[in-house]
């Protein structure tokens, strides 16, 4: 397959880009047309459902929320997670085991851009507590000897939970992907009891059923990376029936001696991934995929992006495709031609260039 890159000015002022998660209502509309919504605090972000459909739906999909979180935490020491990366040994039950055994097979499609083990290290820079430090070169290399996601050994067993096991200097974290497989997970619930409209805004991972309730396509807002940016929106997409998923470096940060140190940590140095990519959207049915993709894009840089998106995201046998949006520190824009068509940039940003990439 032929794939390459050719530049256009593709530069659209938009006037009105919002996340649209206000809650709608159609004149002349039963109640089930009203868009119910629900806010919740769950996984250390601000968690939004709106959907049309039956109220009842939102307490159920939070309890599942609330389940997810208790199995899959890092932070809790009885959680499947907590108690492997104590004990080195764990029974995980039958979701949290795919869930794993998916985010496995996502660390070894990018070639270990993306690495569930890298969790010791991003507690030694404070990610996880807050508590922010530089480590020096003497620690990050002896932290990184133990960051493998091919030394987790995942089994299956017969009653449909899987034993997993890990080295004794190992820990592993699915933050990575976990929001992104709630997004989805909720998504596919919903659909199955009758919801035909819906937006899941889990914290910068959106997950759209279907199209708004006037049948137009949900506009997903892309943030702007930029401390400077006055709408603080670079741009937006039209969506429907897909997952939504950016990582950036303005996620989570802290400032010493005038350099920024950011969350996005590059599982081969353990230092902030720095190579010219400052946010990375994706876009597909596999909400879980493409939250890990966000991260490994970042982390690859700019050429090595562009080279995996080339390779994987017409889709093959064994992998889903998927739509991105790249965006480099010099306001630069990539974005796959198979979304090119539906996302425009805002009005602030109408000068700059963009290039399409074409995986047809």
């Amino acid at each position: 397959m032929n794939i390459n890159i050719k530049k256009k000015n593709n530069c659209i002022g938009a006037a009105f880009l919002v996340l649209e998660v206000s809650a709608v209502m159609l004149t002349g509309c039963t109640s089930t047309e009203i868009m119910n919504t629900s806010t919740i605090f769950a996984m250390d972000t601000v968690m939004e459902l709106e959907i049309r459909g039956d109220e009842s739906l939102l307490s159920d999909a939070e309890q599942k929320i609330r389940e997810i979180e208790n199995t899959l935490s890092v932070t809790k020491d009885s959680s499947d997670i907590g108690v492997l990366n104590t004990k080195k040994k764990a029974k995980f039950s039958s979701q949290a085991g795919q869930i794993l055994s998916e985010a496995i097979s996502t660390c070894e499609m990018t070639g270990g851009s993306l690495d569930i083990s890298i969790y010791p290290v991003l507690k030694e820079w404070g990610f996880t507590t807050g508590e922010y430090r530089v480590p020096d070169d003497d620690e990050l290399e002896a932290l990184i000897k133990n960051v493998d996601y091919k030394k987790i050994d995942v089994k299956k067993i017969s009653d449909g939970s899987y034993e997993v096991s890990i080295s004794d200097d190992m820990q592993i974290d699915l933050g990575s992907v976990v929001k992104g497989y709630t997004g989805s997970y909720l998504a596919d619930y919903f659909k199955e009891n009758g919801v035909s409209s819906g937006l899941i805004n889990l914290g910068g991972n959106v997950e759209c059923i279907g199209n708004k309730p006037d049948g137009a396509p949900w506009r997903v807002a892309i943030k702007s990376p930029f401390s400077d940016s006055k709408s603080g929106v670079l741009g937006v997409l039209e969506a429907s029936d897909t997952a939504v998923i950016t990582s950036g470096g303005y996620e989570r940060f802290f400032e010493k001696d005038g350099e920024i140190y950011w969350h996005i940590l590059d599982p081969k140095t353990g230092k902030p991934a720095k190579n010219g990519i400052v946010s990375v959207t994706v876009v597909g049915n596999n909400g879980l995929m493409c939250d890990g993709l966000s991260t490994a894009l970042f982390v690859k840089g700019t050429e090595g992006a562009i080279e995996f998106i080339k390779e994987h995201a017409a889709g093959s046998r064994n992998n889903e495709g998927f739509g991105a949006i790249l965006i480099t520190e010099d306001k630069k824009v990539y974005v796959t031609d198979n979304i090119a068509a539906s996302f425009s940039l805002s009005a602030e940003y109408s000068d700059c260039e963009v290039s399409e990439i074409n995986i047809k």
